[in-house]
């Protein structure tokens, strides 16, 4: 939580913390042999060592998988429903975070444990603290696999609901855009906790060597992914700087096209697996500018037709640069149609209303509406309000309706920080560049490019095309 929280989600998060607390009190009251306070202290100690030496599998995006997990969940079945959460919260200890994060965290998992531990001795799981004296595949199994669901399905639940509130999105978009599809493998990896509980029963602490080697084969399993995926992150960095190096009026826009484009994704009610993908289509949404001239990019006033035919083949471009890579999905299309428009007039294919990708609707509205509020040689940033003044207006012609009254509500609600954007070092002509200009309504008319008024018979959505739930 490296920023200010929401009202709704800071209440959230005291709750838990302090639901977490209480039940931490009742825990350490609880009545319990000296021999289990030796199991209990171990697997404490374990959970924040392992959280200490854990590093996030990607450092920018804070996503961590820790082999303190499975522990957790092996202390359910040695030390139960009171033991449990005096385990989880020894991640308090061992997490290098920030004070508010560890202790949401702690508080988290102190409640998470306790559900999985009561759900395991109401089904008549027995404690594995001591050595086995019954059939553990009869007995343990299917109460662990109660328990091992309810774990997952609550600490997932508790981490959707902190997110649904700072994105202020649906808890159900969360859920399926960012927990559904890992469910099974953390599922899968959660088995090392119960491999770990019936070792510790037979060997005690030495069960720690036997279990956590393999579990740290599948942790560096994770963390090869996690490293693919920042290698993802590099290749895009690269190109987008190599775009900014050859266009002064890019520098910084890629950035924000990507954040204004999750915004708006967010606010139509996009899943979060695919707003990821929308983030990488703004980031990209210009890299076919590295295949046209750097003179045409910074002529200025009107082009010759040789001029424009090259400013239009960039969305082409930028196909062909990430066509290969696969790790953009759907984004390449967003990437390489964002310059249609509804009413048919825009490049490269002259698609209409619905025949363009939602990704490409969405990311033309966010390129239109930082492109007006950054400044340009000839004139100063346009104001929020005068931007928007401008995208309604082109409502139905240029832009997806849609889309423009999710950016404006996405902005009502999270506002929106203009960038301080400042004259390039060598002077400019103080007319309009359209290599650079092109994603801006007003500058497209001044040039003569596109009409200023809309033809009676240009297409638009319909109201069944526009509903936001098409976007799922």
């Amino acid at each position: 939580m490296d920023h200010e929280l929401p009202i709704a989600a800071r209440v959230y998060v005291a709750a838990v913390i302090a639901l977490g607390s209480a039940v931490l009190i009742a825990c350490a009251v609880h009545q319990r042999p000296v021999a289990q306070w030796l199991t209990i202290l171990p697997l404490a100690l374990l959970v924040a060592v392992a959280d200490y030496v854990d590093a996030p599998l990607r450092r920018e995006r804070g996503v961590r998988i820790s082999v303190s997990g499975p522990v957790i969940l092996a202390s359910v079945l040695l030390v139960g429903v009171y033991g449990a959460p005096l385990v989880a919260a020894a991640t308090v200890l061992g997490d290098r975070g920030k004070l508010l994060t560890r202790a949401f965290n702690g508080g988290m998992l102190a409640l998470t444990a306790a559900a999985a531990g009561l759900v395991y001795e109401r089904l008549g799981g027995p404690l594995l603290w001591r050595p086995l004296d019954f059939d553990p595949v009869r007995e343990v199994l299917l109460p662990w696999l109660a328990a091992a669901i309810v774990y997952e399905a609550v600490n997932g639940l508790l981490m959707v609901g902190v997110i649904s509130l700072d994105r202020k999105v649906a808890p159900l978009q969360v859920w399926f855009g960012m927990f559904a599809g890992s469910a099974f493998p953390m599922f899968v990896y959660s088995v090392f906790g119960l491999l770990l509980a019936v070792v510790w029963s037979y060997v005690g602490v030495l069960s720690v060597v036997l279990v956590l080697a393999p579990l740290a084969v599948a942790r560096w399993v994770f963390a090869e992914f996690a490293l693919r995926q920042e290698a993802y992150e590099a290749t895009m960095r690269s190109l987008i700087q190599a775009v900014e190096t050859k266009d002064f009026y890019t520098r910084g826009h890629s950035e924000r096209v990507s954040k204004a484009s999750v915004l708006i994704g967010r606010r139509a009610g996009m899943r979060e697996d695919r707003v990821e993908s929308l983030r990488y289509a703004g980031m990209l949404h210009d890299v076919g500018k590295l295949g046209v001239p750097t003179e045409v990019l910074q002529a200025s006033g009107r082009l010759t037709d040789e001029q424009y035919e090259a400013i239009q083949q960039h969305p082409v471009r930028g196909r062909e640069i990430t066509k290969d890579l696969e790790f953009l999905g759907e984004a390449i299309e967003g990437i390489h149609l964002h310059h249609e428009r509804i009413d048919g007039r825009g490049y490269p294919l002259g698609l209409k209303g619905s025949e363009i990708p939602e990704f490409a609707r969405i990311i033309a509205v966010a390129d239109a509406f930082d492109s007006m509020t950054t400044t340009r040689s000839y004139r100063g940033a346009r104001s929020i309000e005068e931007a928007v003044q401008e995208l309604r207006e082109c409502k139905g012609s240029q832009f997806d309706p849609v889309m423009v009254e999710a950016l404006i509500e996405a902005l009502d609600q999270h506002g929106w920080e203009l960038a301080d954007t400042s004259q390039p070092p060598t002077p400019m002509s103080a007319s309009p560049s359209f290599g650079s200009d092109d994603d801006d309504p007003s500058v497209a008319r001044q040039l003569g490019l596109v009409p200023s008024a809309v033809p009676d018979d240009a297409s638009s959505l319909d109201e069944d095309e526009a509903s936001p739930k098409g976007v799922l």
